[in-house]
């Protein structure tokens, strides 16, 4: 059985749902899952407890939440010698067009961090209407209608393609089962022997 730590910041909640189903495919295949939010990090966190480590933030005027940066700048030389992986939830993934500022949001992170997961995985976020203060729903609607001129901004909208997150966790798991060495048609979660 592999250790997951999975260490997110989320906004407005969506980068932990996203979180929350990486969390369901990692442990249906059998493996633990710890997630943390960075915003309440135990004292005694140890990423070297852990085999692999996914990191997760979400995109807020086109900036990744600091604490997670931070934790990755802090962690880097752990997470530089185990399997990683970081996930990024934002509106600019909901489209294609979008996609290409989404990535150079990654290639940012990972400029500023230092850091070099081994896989990575882009989704849409969410448009929570319903729970912004007036100036923010005011702004988020004027964004939507500017880049996303088909959704309805009276309501709330999630643009996270669920399909696509099961499909990054499970080739994550995959990945990290191979590197380790662990047969995941084994239940117990042992080794291979040759």
């Amino acid at each position: 059985m592999i250790s997951f730590l999975i260490c997110y910041g989320t906004g407005e909640g969506q980068t932990e749902k996203v979180a929350e189903r990486i969390i369901k495919v990692i442990r249906e295949r059998s493996h633990e899952a710890t997630a943390v939010n960075t915003d309440e990090i135990p004292s005694d966190l140890d990423v070297k407890q852990f085999d692999a480590v996914l990191v997760g933030a979400s995109i807020h005027a086109g900036k990744h939440q600091s604490v997670v940066r931070e934790f990755v700048k802090t962690n880097r030389d752990a997470l530089a010698k185990k399997p990683t992986a970081f996930f990024q939830v934002s509106l600019s993934s909901a489209t294609e067009e979008g996609r290409t500022q989404a990535a150079g949001y990654v290639e940012e992170f990972i400029e500023d961090t230092g850091w070099h997961p081994d896989r990575i995985g882009l989704f849409g976020g969410a448009l929570r209407y319903s729970e912004y203060g007036f100036l923010k729903r005011l702004m988020m609607k004027q964004i939507a209608k500017r880049t996303m001129p088909d959704v309805d901004t009276s309501r709330d909208a999630e643009f996270t393609d669920w399909d696509e997150v099961e499909a990054f966790a499970a080739d994550v798991a995959a990945f990290v089962e191979g590197r380790l060495g662990i047969d995941p048609s084994d239940s117990n979660g042992q080794e291979e022997v040759e």
